[in-house]
């Protein structure tokens, strides 16, 4: 007789069957779970209204011909034609009454760009703090 030897074999599969139930035990408990955790609730800062209402802007408007036109939209209507160094001691006396005091420059879209650029260089070197330009919307 001859003898019969057993061999082994090396398995090539792996056994999934484990790893399915897990996930399903981990799914069922996920779910059991989800609802009971209440979400987060974020507590947010509360600021105070500010009392004093923001300050209307002074508008520069530089026109095609290079003229300047100085606009206090908290005067209405009140626009005056100014030269540059008019308009560093104008600004200068709206700085003084309120230091905050925005700027906003209003080009002519046919003035170059240069001109705008050195109008906001003399604003820069009087310290204005908030300075801006105006566009128009479409």
């Amino acid at each position: 007789m001859s003898e019969r030897r057993t061999k082994r074999r090396q398995m090539n599969e792996i056994n999934v069957v484990p790893y399915i139930d897990v996930m399903l035990v981990l799914l069922v408990i996920f779910m059991i779970t989800a609802p009971l955790i209440s979400p987060g609730q974020v507590e947010l800062p509360q600021i105070g209204k500010s009392l004093t209402p923001p300050v209307a802007p002074l508008e520069v408007i530089i026109k095609a011909d290079g003229s300047l036109t100085l606009h206090d939209r908290d005067k209405a209507g009140a626009e005056q034609t100014i030269s540059r160094t008019q308009l560093v001691e104008a600004i200068k006396q709206k700085q003084a009454e309120n230091a905050e005091q925005p700027v906003v420059i209003a080009a002519d879209k046919s003035v170059r760009y240069e001109e705008v650029m050195n109008v906001m260089d003399i604003l820069q070197q009087q310290q204005v703090k908030k300075v801006g330009l105006l566009a128009r919307s479409k």
